[in-house]
């Protein structure tokens, strides 16, 4: 598939990491650079964790979306740190909002989209056991991580049908849009789902039996130094809490 939530392969460029110390880096940034504060060290961890996504973007060569990193929190951090003073009235109170939005919103979505495209749907479902999740959670979860690339992909298709047949918006064709787009896609969907469940249950997902996994899973020294960062994330932000107190 050209378009995937998981890759399909796994991806042995960059810095290879268990699925289950993305998930922490993921949980950490998120955490502590969504919902923190930036008082005392945590100002300057903050920076450290900013800085993972870019460092992983980096090394596994994803140079697209490592610029893209840049233009955006940089940008961010660069507005707010001299132009903010420079903005008054609306301008400000506009900027203010965009700014604060996506310093905090681009890590956490800079990093999972780091986790979900250097993740194979093996590796996924077996850090999940190895997690001892039930199957209640990580079945839908797997079953999900391949419903919506294909649905992308049958929406493009649906809409490289239309050009064809010279269906677009505008020229009094909104019916015909939605009779062409949502109908087909509808059906497509419920197709979909009806062969990612047969798929599963060919697969053994769900079965009274522990199912086999040939993925090599286990922690190593980047792991290591990586769950090292993130409980340093939490001790700077207990030493900050104390300090408070």
């Amino acid at each position: 598939m050209s378009r995937e939530l998981l890759a399909s392969q796994k991806n042995n460029s960059g810095i290879l990491l268990d699925p289950r110390t993305k998930l922490a880096v993921l949980i950490t940034i998120a955490v502590f650079i969504l919902g923190g504060s930036y008082e005392g060290i945590m100002q300057y961890y903050i920076i450290v964790l900013a800085a993972i996504p870019l460092l992983l973007l980096s090394a596994a060569r994803k140079w697209k979306g490592a610029v893209l990193y840049i233009l955006i929190f940089g940008g961010s951090l660069c507005l707010e740190m001299f132009g903010m003073s420079r903005l008054t009235g609306v301008a400000n109170y506009i900027a203010v909002a965009v700014v604060g939005i996506l310093l905090r919103f681009t890590p956490s979505v800079v990093m999972g989209y780091f986790v979900v495209t250097t993740t194979t749907v093996s590796e996924f479902v077996a850090a999940m056991e190895r997690l001892h999740l039930p199957q209640q959670i990580t079945i839908p979860m797997s079953v999900m991580f391949r419903f919506f690339p294909t649905v992308a992909e049958e929406w493009s298709a649906i809409g490289d049908a239309m050009r064809m047949r010279g269906v677009r918006f505008g020229g009094g064709k909104v019916g015909a849009i939605l009779e062409y787009r949502i109908v087909p896609m509808m059906i497509c969907s419920v197709k979909i789902g009806e062969e990612l469940s047969q798929a599963a249950l060919t697969r053994g997902l769900g079965g009274p039996v522990k199912r086999t996994n040939i993925c090599k899973l286990g922690f190593h020294v980047q792991d290591v130094i990586f769950l090292l960062i993130c409980l340093g994330a939490f001790a700077a932000q207990i030493y900050v809490l104390s300090a408070r107190g």
